[in-house]
């Protein structure tokens, strides 16, 4: 009989792939990087940072609820891939276990009656649409072309520029 981990256990463990879910985006960046597809690198080093964000928001709401969190060491991380396509799918597969990761916490808030720990992951749950959807875009352009410059120019056409502000978004450990 498997033991039912915690709402806090839970978010502890979700830190750890949260920091993995980053360095696998700096990986897959760096490969497009090494492959001169600045786009490509550039949408997957913001993610990198977006992952990285997204688990020092975790860290600062453990704290700010003073529940024990220590840093440990990442999981496997992939950096080598045998086409851009490949680590497209590879890197929307991953985003699929994320968003069951991240259900799977907001069920555990909710069965437990923890409120706090379950408005908290509200926000998460909406990254995580975002996050999938934006990478099938990716892999749906990356099905439909067959040339990597029509890709790269897609996404400096449609996906780069604007940054947006999401003054809804959780405080980050480390952040002011």
């Amino acid at each position: 009989m498997s033991e039912t981990l915690s709402f806090a256990e839970l978010l502890r463990n979700q830190v750890r792939a949260g920091l993995t879910a980053a360095h696998q985006y700096l990986a897959a960046a760096v490969y497009f990087d090494a492959q001169d597809l600045p786009e490509l690198a550039a949408q997957t080093y913001a993610r990198s940072t977006a992952n990285h964000g997204h688990a020092m928001r975790m860290v600062q709401y453990l704290l700010d609820r003073d529940v024990p969190i220590s840093i440990g060491g990442l999981g496997e991380v992939r950096s080598e891939f045998d086409s851009p396509r490949a680590a497209i799918a590879f890197l929307l597969e991953r985003e699929r276990v994320t968003t069951t990761q991240i259900s799977a916490l907001a069920a555990a808030a909710r069965e437990t009656n923890d409120f706090l720990g379950e408005q908290f992951m509200q926000w998460f749950l909406g990254e995580q649409v975002d996050d999938v959807a934006g990478m099938t875009t990716l892999l749906t352009v990356l099905d439909r072309q067959e040339n990597l410059f029509d890709v790269e120019e897609f996404i400096r056409r449609e996906l780069s520029g604007t940054v947006r502000v999401d003054t809804t978004a959780p405080r980050m450990a480390g952040a002011n």
